[in-house]
């Protein structure tokens, strides 16, 4: 596995990164690994927030449920206001 090594971070940016790590009791490193997952996207996930993304249009184009023999909500609140 690649290692990756840091000089001259800021202090201040040093002590932030520590204080995260400490809250969620893992490591520097984990934590450093776990911001880089979230920051830089493979490929791999690029392509498949791309597929999500396209599942999304496609149920947007899809016609909406009918509500079925049920009263919509609002005629529900309507008819409890007026008794």
């Amino acid at each position: 596995m690649p290692v990756l090594y840091v000089e001259n971070v800021p202090k201040e940016l040093y002590e932030a990164l520590r204080a995260r790590a400490r809250k969620r009791r893992t490591s520097i490193a984990a934590e450093m690994i776990e911001l880089l997952k979230n920051n830089f996207p493979t490929t791999a996930e690029i392509q498949r927030r791309k597929r999500a993304y396209e599942q999304l249009l496609s149920l947007q184009d899809r016609a909406p449920v009918r509500p079925g023999p049920f009263p919509s909500t609002e005629e529900m609140i309507r008819e409890d206001r007026d008794r």
